[in-house]
């Protein structure tokens, strides 16, 4: 990693971690997942952010991070700390950062908001503006999702987490904790303030949908994120969505260049569903109907995303958020038939069939 300017902020964190060589290339995808290049100098890799530096020194078990302000080194110690903890979770891996803002309690990635508009958009696709101060980190990131802190009515005055000295959130209690559930950002006003969420309102026990059917203006929340790898620039893409995965896809018809090509495929129970969207790209848009088939048990989503040819030149990216069981079809082609990597496909599953609620909307 470079050396830090003096106007720098910089941190760093001991690993007493055996086997850190053995899961380092996973824990060096991951964060390159994330817009990092990655430089490696002996037993040590470095990554640059567009947003700071971070280095994993594997020989002397310390990692590093700097950054310009506390945004972006909450950030980077965030994206460290939780790469370490997926993949050397055997370990039990404790980390305690000393260095800038070693000590601070105050989550740089939380907001409460509240409330400002709720309209809906169809039957069942309500979409609710939440106001707030300081929003820019939610554009900074490339994340297109926000964790969202639900109160219930069994923790209706819920306590906010506040951050650790590993650098993630600490949660309070189970009885004073709110539900957390990712959903998608469809739209960012930084200088207004605002973020629109589109909620899809569907029976069962979703703590989400339950949320924004009794939504009204003047109701607080909390947010976290932004959440998720950002999605890779491409000259080329192919699309597929069901509603829960629609405010994302409409995101990206919305704010990806003007010149980008492709095709896009979304499904809907039947035509009332339909939404306008302010596609400003070449990418053609294919709306998908089940008319009477319950959410979950068509395959034509799957197979219309599988349809199409992945050409030859140019760089192309495929992305799918679905049920569980569409978007293992679809990574299972795109990584197994195709042989695509993950900086070429993001197939997610953002709710699964039989279970309660959604993984994100």
């Amino acid at each position: 990693m470079s050396e830090a300017s003096a106007s720098e902020l910089t941190c760093e964190a001991r690993l007493d971690l055996r086997h850190l060589p053995a899961y380092m290339d996973r824990i060096s995808d991951r964060l390159q997942s994330f817009e990092a290049d990655a430089s490696q100098h002996g037993q040590r890799i470095d990554f640059r952010f567009a947003f700071g530096g971070a280095s994993i020194d594997m020989e002397h078990l310390v990692m590093r991070a700097n950054a310009a302000d506390r945004d972006g080194l909450a950030r980077i110690k965030d994206l460290l700390a939780t790469a370490i903890q997926v993949y050397a979770r055997d370990e039990n891996p404790e980390i305690v950062w000393t260095g800038d803002l070693a000590n601070e309690t105050s989550l740089a990635q939380f907001r409460e908001v509240v409330v400002t508009d709720v309209r809906d958009l169809t039957p069942h696709m309500r979409r609710i503006r939440l106001a707030g101060e300081d929003l820019s980190r939610f554009a900074k990131f490339g994340g297109m999702h926000i964790r969202m802190l639900f109160p219930t009515r069994e923790v209706p005055a819920p306590l906010w987490p506040v951050l650790g000295g590993n650098g993630l959130p600490v949660w309070p209690a189970d009885d004073r904790r709110p539900v957390a559930r990712v959903y998608t950002i469809r739209a960012l006003d930084v200088a207004k303030g605002v973020i629109d969420v589109d909620f899809l309102i569907h029976p069962g026990e979703s703590v989400g949908s339950s949320w924004a059917m009794q939504a009204v203006s003047g109701m607080k929340i909390g947010i976290m994120g932004p959440v998720g790898r950002p999605v890779r620039q491409a000259e080329w893409y192919v699309m597929g969505a069901d509603e829960t995965g629609l405010p994302a896809l409409a995101r990206l018809l919305e704010t990806l260049p003007a010149e980008t090509k492709g095709i896009a495929f979304v499904e809907i129970a039947n035509d009332g569903e339909r939404q306008t969207i302010d596609n400003t790209t070449g990418i053609e848009l294919h709306w998908l109907t089940r008319d009477g088939v319950p959410a979950g048990e068509d395959r034509l989503l799957a197979e219309a995303v599988r349809s199409v040819a992945w050409p030859q030149g140019g760089s192309a990216f495929g992305w799918f958020a679905a049920e569980a069981a569409a978007a293992k079809i679809v990574r299972e082609y795109w990584r197994d038939t195709l042989g695509l990597g993950r900086d070429q496909t993001l197939a997610a599953a953002y709710w699964r069939r039989g279970s309660a609620g959604l993984m994100a909307g």
